[in-house]
């Protein structure tokens, strides 16, 4: 039996058309061509070296990255490691509830991966009282791009770039790493490379919003009305809760890429369950795509954002994580 009424399942047909003239063959369980010789620790055929252990110091600057319809300028935080390079480059996408937040909000990951030679470059992006869905997709998928582009005159490496997605951070990465040349989030033309695509290499992220419907679910049973609203003005018009479920987006077996994921989770958390994120893992895994997925017990949704030695060890997972994608 088809599992949406009639009014949905016409809606997730356009949305679906609409979209498919960007959407990419299936890849199932996708890997980045090989850049590591065989027997070269550190050292890649691309001349990118990454050692996790290593320690640099790294220089903190800003440009505009870009401007929203409505003329806000969204800024760009870039941690460069000190030395020639190529660096292996990463996007942080802010989490918030895709309503709030900046391209500050994970700081202390960010300047723990730069600081072991990784070229980070945090983007603010469109919150969903000035845009809804897909605006801050956009913002991301153009953010792609233009870190491609830029990533050189940084001492990055572009060939080989990942994503660092937190909370609804991570739904956006998640939508980029399976929907990367879809034609709705391929909305923003980028004069100055107009041949580069979105597609991505990794995505790491902690607490990701992997089920958006589960977890407007979790805030109603929870009455928790400001989590509730945040989803009724991002999602808008409302069925795109489910257009946009990338647990949904696989049990409808759609025509995806899946990149190598890494999904951190707090075992306390409150926020996106537990259970939900291991089921989305579990269905990630089953179609083909390479997923670890670790629970960190005693940790809340944003455990990371205290010091201690669960958040040290997320921060230890992420560049085992990276390093492992580079030699792939």
């Amino acid at each position: 039996m088809d599992r949406y009424p009639p009014g949905r399942r016409d809606f997730l047909r356009k949305m679906t058309a609409f979209g498919a003239a960007g959407l990419p063959v299936v890849v199932a369980g996708l890997r980045p061509r090989p850049l590591f010789s065989a027997g070269t620790a550190a050292g890649a055929v691309t001349g990118t070296a990454y050692n996790p252990a290593a320690t640099f110091e790294i220089k903190v600057s800003e440009v505009e990255f870009r401007r929203t319809a409505a003329g806000r300028t969204l800024m760009a935080r870039i941690y460069q490691p000190a030395g020639a390079g190529p660096f292996p480059t990463m996007l942080d996408l802010h989490g918030g509830a895709w309503n709030g937040k900046d391209r500050h909000a994970e700081e202390p990951m960010d300047r723990a991966l730069a600081e072991s030679g990784v070229l980070v470059v945090a983007i603010d992006m469109t919150l969903a009282p000035e845009a809804p869905y897909p605006a801050c997709v956009q913002d991301a998928n153009y953010g792609v791009r233009w870190l491609k582009s830029k990533a050189a005159s940084w001492n990055g490496d572009p060939s080989k770039i990942g994503i660092y997605g937190s909370s609804s951070g991570g739904h956006v990465a998640e939508l980029l790493g399976m929907r990367p040349r879809d034609a709705r989030y391929n909305a923003i033309p980028l004069a100055a490379a107009p041949n580069v695509d979105a597609t991505v290499a990794y995505i790491a992220t902690r607490s990701p919003i992997s089920n958006t419907y589960a977890r407007f679910q979790n805030a109603e049973d929870k009455k928790r009305d400001g989590m509730v609203k945040n989803n009724k003005t991002f999602f808008n018009p409302w069925d795109t809760i489910h257009e946009s479920n990338p647990q949904e987006i696989l049990e409808r077996h759609e025509q995806v890429t899946l990149v190598p994921l890494l999904i951190m989770q707090g075992a306390l958390d409150d926020n996106v369950l537990p259970a939900v994120q291991e089921k989305f893992a579990a269905t990630y895994k089953a179609a083909g795509g390479d997923c670890d997925y670790h629970v960190f017990e005693g940790s809340e949704h944003e455990w990371v954002a205290t010091p201690g030695p669960q958040t040290e060890r997320a921060r230890e997972m992420v560049k085992a994580f990276i390093a492992r994608q580079l030699k792939a």
